[in-house]
């Protein structure tokens, strides 16, 4: 085996990076404990006219047909919060995560850490049918760049800590620090490197750990459903298509509204209380679809609703949610989405019995959010982690595989990323092993290569190696021991014979090209690594040398020479073959 063949690409700066993403945990676990005590703190504040950082849900309200305005109040003040202080602070996170992360360099301003969770505090205090998962991904993101732009960072190393802060924000509302891992490879961190998986992993653990410090311990929805049989395989699969057709169904009806309000004839601040005015009215006849409603989630799962009943709250949930969010507000969309999902879970258990009424909203709230966040490995783990029910994980799989399966035939995008699309900006969540990464210089390498000896005359040069038939536009230079000296190309020699007219016949190259100073390449390396320095410094082709002490030329490698990985990817690709007979 050659040593320098590896499975990954690591050096000891991960280390570097694993010590700031564990402080990251920790103070994202504080933000996450304040984002959660200000809903709380603007609860009391909207609904009861009190100040206090109690636990209350707004359906308990007495304010009756004044509850209407409360909504619309809390719609104004982010409204104007957006325009004097940062319009980053609209909508529900995730999506502006992702465009720092790939078109932002991953920095991220202050602002948006301070007025993100003020924001969503506000909107889902004053009734806003959210939840704290999208701002505290924003915030907690947010963290983790501010203090990654106090160090000597590169763009790829501030994205790792950015989002080791916003999954550690997630570990620290939910609980589910496996489900925030997943969450960072799925969706945010576009690769699948121990470079920015370690300290992410880190991260929601700190998280994790400190979780039980400053709010409740254990899972947000303890639930134990009975184990399941093969009967239960059908219901999954339909539990799955009808998840992810109605995660399709709320994607096209968000940016319908969402249409709908860009063709409003008033400025976008404005929009958040307009909204505000349909969260409002349904609060008044649905009080339950008000703000986060973790409460309503474990009634559905416990199966402690009505079916009539959940058909009206999850209708009006499902209405008022979807005119808030496209109005541009601040707040998440895990919670309503679990609550939906969970709702038709409910109704399936009503028309299909026989087996435990509880398993179903759980599998159709996780299957629901798989097709929305397209993200079926998150959603799976993260219904495990909320529940802590482990009988359910084969039917959460297949549910979330097909809803999965069933949103990216049907839908050119999500949630997640349809409005960034929007901007302009096209993102590509595939991503797999780079068949660059994979090839190393020394197998596509041009062996035979025309050198030009240190002892030849400028003349000889110009006439044998850039006359009118010669294509090449650069050649080595080596001495007499094959120790290379330098590139020589067309404009440098014309360049010092202009300069020099009288050396043409009595100077030999080996006298006028210095010691090395050129663009190198190695054996050992992978193409991927040439492929970006020849981006970077705009060459066409590279020595190859045998090791940097011995400084042997032993080849080059060109442009095309890069291209040649990709044959084999293509063959596997499209290339179809039978081969058993």
């Amino acid at each position: 085996m050659r040593r320098h063949q590896r499975d990954f690409t690591l050096d000891r700066r991960v280390l570097f990076l694993a010590g700031i993403a564990i402080a990251i945990g920790g103070i994202s676990t504080i933000a996450a404990f304040v984002l959660l005590n200000l809903i709380h703190f603007f609860t009391n504040l909207f609904f009861f006219q009190t100040l206090s950082f109690a636990d209350r849900s707004p359906a308990t309200h007495a304010l009756g047909i004044a509850v209407v305005i409360v909504p619309i109040i809390g719609g104004l003040i982010v409204g104007l919060m957006a325009r004097y202080g940062s319009e980053k602070i609209r909508g529900h996170g995730i999506p502006e995560a992702i465009e720092a992360i790939l078109f932002g360099k991953s920095k991220m301003s202050g602002k948006v850490a301070v007025l993100k969770p003020l924001a969503s505090g506000i909107v889902i205090g004053s009734g806003g049918p959210f939840g704290a998962e999208g701002p505290i991904i924003m915030t907690g993101g947010a963290i983790g760049s501010l203090i990654a732009q106090h160090f000597h960072v590169s763009a790829a190393e501030r994205k790792t800590l950015l989002v080791a802060g916003a999954t550690a924000g997630m570990t620290a509302v939910f609980g589910t620090p496996a489900a925030a891992v997943l969450l960072a490879v799925e969706l945010l961190l576009f690769e699948w490197r121990p470079r920015s998986l370690l300290p992410v992993i880190l991260a929601c653990a700190v998280a994790g750990f400190a979780r039980p410090l400053l709010l409740e311990p254990g899972p947000l929805f303890p639930l134990h459903t009975a184990p399941v049989g093969l009967s239960a395989l059908p219901v999954c699969m339909l539990a799955g298509l009808l998840s992810g057709a109605l995660s399709s169904a709320m994607s096209l009806a968000l940016y319908w509204v969402e249409d709908r309000f860009h063709a409003l004839p008033l400025h976008w601040m404005w929009w958040p209380a307009l909204g505000a005015v349909a969260v409002g009215i349904g609060g008044y006849f649905q009080p339950r679809a008000l703000g986060v409603g973790y409460d309503v989630i474990a009634d559905l799962l416990n199966h402690h609703l009505a079916v009539s009943a959940v058909l009206a709250l999850l209708a009006v949930k499902a209405i008022i949610w979807i005119i808030a969010l496209g109005s541009g507000t601040s707040g998440g969309v895990l919670a309503p989405l679990l609550m939906l999902g969970a709702g038709l879970g409910t109704v399936i258990a009503y028309v299909i019995p026989g087996s435990d009424a509880a398993l179903w909203p759980l599998v159709c709230m996780a299957a629901v959010l798989a097709g929305v966040l397209g993200a079926p490995l998150t959603a799976a783990v993260f219904a495990l982690g909320l529940t802590g029910d482990f009988n359910a994980f084969l039917p959460l799989l297949l549910a979330t595989g097909i809803s999965y399966g069933f949103t990216v035939l049907v839908m050119r995008r999500s949630i997640m990323t349809e409005k960034i699309a929007r901007r302009g900006l096209h993102i590509y969540r595939e991503y797999s092993v780079d068949p660059q990464e994979r090839v190393f210089v020394e197998e596509v390498m041009t062996r035979e290569v025309m050198c030009i000896a240190a002892n030849t005359s400028l003349r000889q040069i110009a006439e044998n190696y850039f006359g009118a038939t010669q294509r090449h536009r650069a050649f080595p230079v080596c001495d007499d021991s094959g120790k290379f000296l330098g590139m020589l190309d067309r404009a440098m020699l014309h360049a010092h014979l202009d300069a020099h007219p009288d050396t043409m016949n009595t100077t030999v190259i080996g006298d006028v090209l210095t010691p090395s100073t050129s663009l190198l390449a190695f054996a050992t390396e992978t193409c991927q690594s040439i492929a970006r320095r020849m981006a970077a410094h705009h060459v066409e082709r590279l020595p190859v040398l045998a090791d940097p002490s011995s400084l042997q030329l032993i080849g080059l490698i060109s442009r095309s020479d890069l291209v040649k990985p990709a044959h084999t990817v293509f063959h596997e690709e499209h290339v179809r073959e039978r081969l058993a007979r």
